[in-house]
């Protein structure tokens, strides 16, 4: 049985109901609205980014881009950060970006099959389209994984946890402790008891 090779052309058709379609190696996966405090995250990611890129003027993050590296690679990060010189030559008359971030974020959303796609073929993808760097933010468990490309792979580079600093040779001068990218998620811990971290 042969199965269904999905396309770019394929996602218009499918209905806008709050569900994030991507496609990737023709493969459709399909994610259900994320939850709040992934929101707030994703937030912070781009607050911060958009602070040093202010400062900078290096290039600008985004929330959720569309990323189109091939009518069967097809793709929406969480958040993104592009530069200027890159920006001018990825996006296209169609709003899309055709090419690769410098860097990508994706925060998880729980569950194996999420973690599967986020860690191993997203990672794998950004690797083969010339992303950077790429960081996999886990709010549940209030840690950072860090992927750095190094011959042509993006690579496990570090696990942040609280206690640690993000800091970037991508982003030169870029630097927040990790609580910043937490503030306003509850911590697990405390939830119950009713008590807000951060």
């Amino acid at each position: 049985m042969q199965t269904q090779r999905w396309t770019s052309q394929d996602l218009e058709l499918l209905p806008d109901n709050g569900k994030r379609y991507e496609i990737i190696e023709g493969e459709l996966y399909v994610s259900k609205q994320p939850h709040f405090h992934h929101q707030i995250v994703c937030g912070n990611v781009f607050a911060l980014l958009r602070t040093w890129s202010e400062q900078t003027q290096a290039g600008t993050p985004v929330f959720t881009p569309g990323v189109i590296f091939d009518e069967d690679d097809d793709v929406v990060p969480d958040v993104a950060w592009i530069s200027r010189e890159r920006l001018a030559i990825a996006l296209q008359d169609d709003g899309k970006l055709h090419a690769s971030p410098e860097l990508v974020v994706e925060v998880l959303s729980p569950g194996s099959s999420n973690e599967r796609r986020d860690r191993d073929i997203k990672r794998k993808l950004y690797s083969r389209r010339g992303a950077l760097e790429y960081w996999v933010v886990n709010w549940q468990e209030r840690r950072i994984e860090v992927y750095r490309r190094q011959q042509a792979v993006l690579t496990l580079v570090e696990t942040l946890t609280e206690d640690d600093t993000l800091q970037s040779s991508l982003l030169p001068g870029f630097t927040c402790r990790i609580p910043e990218v937490f503030r306003g998620v509850m911590n697990p811990g405390l939830e119950s008891r009713g008590l807000q971290q951060g």
